[in-house]
């Protein structure tokens, strides 16, 4: 069960009452659906009605409890759904109808299965005696998306529906958090049944572990007192565990580096002394060497994929691994671990903390002075940087930097996928748990702008933005139609290069700059460089869906136009950014080779001045 976190604003998602007195009800099993979504606590629904699915929108129609979002695609549901899942730390839930609905909600399952995120989709299936016949809209939902769901229900009978919605929930925001899906036939929403809560539930094999086993606590203890080069690698479970409090004072107790992933941004404070940066492929050198030269990892709830460990046989030759993660299928999946623990993060820090301070009683701690002579010497060589390009053109760096630095606090970020991303990453400061979301796992184009969506609608107080690209924000841009219908100011930011940005930088790098098909301006016989996409219009088209809609190509004029949309919270607003074409994300690690190769900038290999890799 996800805990209270104070510091986030998240909130445990509530649970089936055990020992209340059931109540009782005659009702469709549309009906039953929508007194279940109640009961567990659903406040807010992404969908799109169609055949299967249309009994149980009668219903939805005259809840008092249940707010419906009616979007315009059904992977801009279920990319909603997990930014409000992301944002408030509740089971996220979308819904579509059966067949060609069912099967655009299968990118965002996906989606929310690499970053663990709590998910129920509801799909309408058709009738129960027309499954197997390829009857019209049909499509084996169930089996399409059981390799990127938790969990997955068919539902066939009208009387198991709130039993079906308790479980889903349940499963969803229990253990590693994920996906959930609900497929329930037409039939079997328009039958009649009667309705009573709680239901008695049966997952006899689903018990997670929250507590870890004390012995390996104590072994990773004394590890962490005996090591000479320790890190501590964050990843994304820690803010799913509600845990970023446990993990600041174990930080500050052992003295240790902290890097945090991509899926991690905030759960440490970036301005913290103790924060390195981010790894991976294209992290901070500093975080990307440390983790390569330490002599003891403490991964907790991260995954050791292959974007943090590059090839993975020479990734972090002299460590010894202490891994922990309430998902045991992960520890030893890609890195053998030396002292596995299995357990929440929340549970594991907290118990960590006690047997470090117990090692530190008995006199022994740990001396990192090394250490952090060799991270602050690589801090200040190789630091985060851009080049302010010529010609007096926008630099995408600066004004995402500027958009960070003149949001109000608390800002919720969200970011589609490619250069901007890694941009957002690195150049905003994430101070706070659940300010930062992306895809990380599957890396999926046109998230950012539902996703920022379903953040505002979960977090309505809170200034939401979503820095996209002029490629991804063509993927899903329909969705500020929804926002502007429904009043959820976000705010966009797109960072027109006028190409697939990610893509060509590998094509700059990998593939003597022959662009193929990465250009996103006008046509062919548009040759100017640096005007970024103009077909189509982002401004009128933003416009069309009832956005205030800004153009910033001068640096001189950055920082009015980014103040301009903060003080607008009455309608989404959206600049369209004309930035460099050529600017590329550093540092970087070759996809396939090892982190020893990483490249602060282009041409530019770090050299650490130890003897060692150089």
């Amino acid at each position: 069960m996800l805990m209270t976190d104070q510091a986030t604003g998240h909130h445990p998602q509530p649970r089936p009452r055990s020992g209340a007195q059931p109540t009782v009800e005659h009702v469709t099993g549309a009906q039953s659906l929508i007194r279940s979504l109640e009961e567990v606590g659903a406040d807010t629904v992404f969908g799109i009605p169609g055949g299967a699915i249309l009994p149980a929108y009668d219903p939805m129609m005259d809840s008092q409890k249940v707010r419906h979002i009616l979007v315009r695609h059904e992977q801009g549901a279920g990319h909603a759904a997990t930014g409000y899942a992301q944002a408030t730390g509740r089971v996220g839930v979308c819904m579509a109808t059966s067949g060609p609905g069912a099967t655009n909600l299968v990118t965002p399952i996906a989606d929310a299965h690499m970053d663990s995120v709590p998910l129920v989709a509801i799909t309408g299936q058709v009738a129960s005696k027309a499954i197997g016949t390829d009857a019209f809209q049909e499509a084996d939902i169930c089996g399409i998306t059981m390799p990127i769901t938790k969990h997955n229900f068919l539902v066939t009978k009208a009387e198991d529906i709130p039993r079906t919605i308790a479980e889903a929930f349940h499963i969803a925001s229990t253990g590693r958090p994920g996906p959930v899906l609900v497929d329930i036939s037409k039939d079997a929403l328009q039958a009649k049944t009667t309705f009573s809560w709680p239901p008695q539930t049966d997952l006899p094999g689903y018990r997670p572990v929250t507590k870890p086993h004390a012995k390996q606590i104590r072994e990773a203890a004394k590890l962490i007192s005996a090591a000479k080069r320790p890190v501590l690698y964050v990843g994304g479970g820690v803010i799913k565990a509600g845990a970023t409090g446990e993990l600041k004072i174990l930080a500050e107790l052992t003295g240790a580096p902290v890097t945090t992933t991509l899926m991690a941004l905030g759960a440490f404070p970036d301005s913290h002394p103790l924060h390195v940066g981010m790894p991976g492929m294209h992290g901070a050198v500093t975080a990307v060497t440390a983790l390569q030269k330490a002599d003891l990892i403490v991964a907790l709830g991260a995954r050791f994929d292959d974007r943090v460990t590059g090839k993975l046989d020479s990734f972090a030759p002299y460590a010894k691994i202490v891994h922990a993660d309430i998902d045991p299928a992960e520890i030893g999946k890609n890195r053998a671990a030396d002292v596995p623990i299995v357990g929440d993060a929340r549970e594991v820090i907290a118990d960590l903390v006690q047997a470090v301070q117990a090692e530190h009683s008995e006199g022994n701690k740990g001396d990192y002075t090394a250490w952090w002579s060799d991270l602050n010497r690589w801090r200040e060589t190789y630091p985060l940087g851009y080049e302010v390009p010529e010609g007096g053109s926008l630099s995408p760096q600066q004004v995402i930097q500027r958009i960070g630095q003149l949001a109000p606090e608390g800002t919720i970020f969200a970011a589609g996928v490619g250069q901007h991303q890694m941009w957002a990453a690195h150049f905003i400061d994430y101070e706070q748990p659940a300010t930062w979301l992306n895809s990380g796992g599957l890396g999926t184009m046109g998230y950012a702008v539902p996703a920022a969506m379903g953040a505002k609608a979960g977090m309505p107080d809170r200034t939401v933005w979503a820095v996209d690209g002029d490629g991804c924000f063509q993927m899903t841009n329909q969705e500020l139609t929804t926002c502007a219908l429904n009043n959820i100011p976000i705010k966009v930011a797109i960072i027109n290069n006028g190409a697939l940005g990610m893509v060509r930088q590998w094509q700059t790098l990998f593939y003597n700059q022959r662009y193929s098909n990465t250009v996103l301006h006008s046509g062919p016989d548009d040759v100017q460089a640096n005007k970024g996409t103009r077909v189509p219009d982002f401004v009128k088209l933003s416009e069309a869906m009832g956005c205030v809609a800004l153009r910033c190509e001068d640096p001189a004029d950055l920082d009015k136009v980014i103040a301009e949309a903060n003080a607008i919270n009455d309608r989404p607003v959206v600049i369209d950014f004309i930035v460099h074409e050529d600017a590329q994300v550093w540092p970087m690690v070759a996809a396939g080779t090892s982190n020893d190769e990483v490249m602060a900038a282009r041409g530019v290999r770090p050299d650490f001045g130890d003897g060692e890799d150089d």
